[in-house]
């Protein structure tokens, strides 16, 4: 059976791709049970140090597949789709391993919960994105989990609440998108982020994401004594004084790749 999520291995970065066209990329189970494996086999590569996830077609992904979403009245609460979504999102979300989402297209419902739950977020300017699952009468429910960690309490109120398509520049100003460009500079925009990523210290990056989500958190006091702790156990760690010396003796850390 052909698998309905691509992965490619090189120069430390894992690309995941949804390819499944014919429905746009819509979350099928199958292509969520493939997306699975391949998450998994990318957090389990210990070459692999940035994982991209991108789109085939025109279409970056169209929320969940609807005829599977379909219940006979005697199955209600048994929608598969949403059985399947949850463990999609807090794998990506939980990542060690910084992950950037190359948007190649439009994103609808679903599809946005995937563009939340990643680090990076960077779309072609033409695309357009909608939450719109209130225009067919069920709720952003699983997805307003990463995605209200991304925007801002009003901006989602007004697109949960009308369905309203918005375009990649309001994308960027209300949090879910990290960058709107031109479609002839998505590559090279992807390639800066995932270069810049390659470069930090793979213990750095893990620790640094969970600290941007969950130091905001704290009393300020106790913050201030976290990373006060926080600071001397990585000046002292192993992967620290490698980066020192590395910055010292005018060299690339040991854990840049070759050709990052």
């Amino acid at each position: 059976m052909t698998r309905l999520v691509h992965m490619e291995v090189g120069g430390g970065v894992a690309t995941l791709t949804l390819d499944s066209p014919a429905n746009r990329n819509a979350l099928s189970v199958r292509l969520l049970g493939d997306l699975e494996e391949r998450l998994n086999r990318a957090l389990a590569d210990r070459g692999v140090r940035v994982i991209v996830l991108t789109g085939a077609g025109p279409v970056f992904c169209s929320g969940a597949d609807l005829k599977e979403q379909r219940v006979e009245r005697t199955d209600v609460g048994a929608a598969p789709v949403t059985a399947s979504f949850p463990e999609i999102l807090s794998l990506i979300w939980e990542s060690p391993k910084p992950v950037v989402c190359r948007l190649n297209g439009t994103a609808r419902a679903g599809g946005l919960g995937l563009v939340a739950a990643c680090d990076f977020a960077v779309a072609p300017d033409s695309a357009k994105f909608a939450f719109s699952e209130v225009r067919l009468g069920v709720a952003p429910a699983m997805i307003a989990v990463p995605v209200l960690r991304r925007i801002t309490a009003r901006a989602a109120g007004e697109y949960f609440l009308t369905g309203e398509l918005f375009d990649a520049a309001r994308g960027v100003e209300i949090g879910l998108l990290t960058r709107a460009v031109p479609e002839a500079e998505l590559d090279a925009t992807v390639a800066h982020y995932v270069d810049m990523l390659l470069r930090g210290g793979p213990e750095a990056l893990a620790i640094t994401k969970r600290l941007v989500r969950e130091l905001p958190e704290l009393p300020f006091d106790e913050g201030l004594r976290e990373m006060a702790r926080l600071s001397a156990e990585r000046f002292t760690s192993a992967e620290g004084q490698e980066g020192i010396r590395a910055f010292m003796e005018k060299r690339p850390a040991a854990w840049i790749p070759l050709n990052p």
